[in-house]
């Protein structure tokens, strides 16, 4: 699934525009790294993002669609 995508369906960030805008900004680090929007997430993945608030989760689950309760079992916050 693409990075911009799974912000969004595990509703780290609201909406996939905002996303692929941290993206953009480099805001986004995966595994230490600086990742574009299209980067494919895997399970295991160190998500950190940066701006006003620094967040760092790790990807446990990729799943499409999620709802409300199974969202926050996607990710683990580090």
């Amino acid at each position: 699934m693409r990075l911009d995508k799974y912000l969004k369906v595990s509703r780290i960030v609201k909406r996939r525009t905002v996303a692929n805008e941290l993206c953009d900004a480099k805001r986004v680090q995966v595994n230490g790294r600086v990742a574009r929007a299209s980067y494919d997430v895997k399970i295991g993945d160190e998500i950190l993002i940066t701006g006003a608030n620094e967040m760092r989760v790790r990807v446990i689950s990729v799943c499409e669609h999620a709802t409300k309760e199974t969202a926050l079992g996607m990710f683990e916050m580090l």
